[in-house]
């Protein structure tokens, strides 16, 4: 069974990445409050860009500009562990989202690059929702990092937000469902939820009803 399942991710890379990303949502509560999350969380930052990494190479988009911008990110992360400054984590936060934009893009091309539904471009439908989600999560936190006090929350409304709330805002957002519990209060806060919003129902619009009819087609 465990050969299968391996089998199963190594033939559809975005399924892999899927996994990963889910994972990652499941796990970050508990890095949070962990000794040594920063570390473990930063590990697993570089598992997820290996797996972006992999699906870049897929799509039809040059993926150099995204080797680039993993090698500086990674190398940002050395920085910050060695010399922590707001600075370098301003800097690292903005390449991170620029790398997932990228790689969401990647896999848009990707997916929209033949007039065929296969089983791993369903599977890159989920992967880049979560890709979306990530690139604005980082967005907010460089929001947050420049204008302190860009977004409250009913419990400590003064206190920064945390990267799980920036993450949960994130996906509410682009998923239509609401804001919940975490709202953007400065004008440039807005301006990104508005953006990211736009981009969401876009998304679903042009590249999920794409795929959903191909797939119908085919059947």
């Amino acid at each position: 069974m465990k050969v299968t399942l391996v089998t199963y991710l190594v033939r559809y890379p975005s399924a892999s990445l899927l996994l990963i990303q889910l994972l990652g949502i499941v796990l970050y509560p508990f890095m949070e409050n962990m000794p040594g999350g920063r570390a473990v969380f930063g590990a697993f930052g570089v598992i997820v860009l290996v797996a972006a990494l992999r699906m870049v190479r897929r799509s039809p988009m040059l993926h150099s500009i995204a080797f680039i911008l993993a090698a500086l990110i990674l190398c940002l992360a050395i920085v910050s562990e060695i010399w922590p400054n707001q600075a370098v984590t301003v800097a690292s936060a903005l390449l991170e989202g620029a790398f997932y934009f990228y790689a969401a893009a990647s896999l848009i091309a990707y997916m929209m690059e033949d007039q065929r539904a296969s089983t791993d471009e369903l599977f890159a439908v989920g992967a880049t929702f979560t890709l979306l989600a990530w690139a604005f999560a980082y967005a907010f936190t460089v929001c947050q990092l420049l204008l302190p006090g860009s977004f409250t929350a009913m419990q400590n409304p003064e206190a920064p937000r945390t990267w799980m709330e920036l993450l949960f805002l994130s996906f509410t957002t682009l998923s239509g469902v609401g804001l919940g519990d975490v709202l953007p209060i400065s004008p440039l806060a807005r301006g990104l939820v508005m953006l990211e919003e736009f981009a969401g129902v876009m998304y679903i619009t042009l590249v999920v009803a794409r795929l959903i009819s191909l797939t119908v087609i085919k059947r």
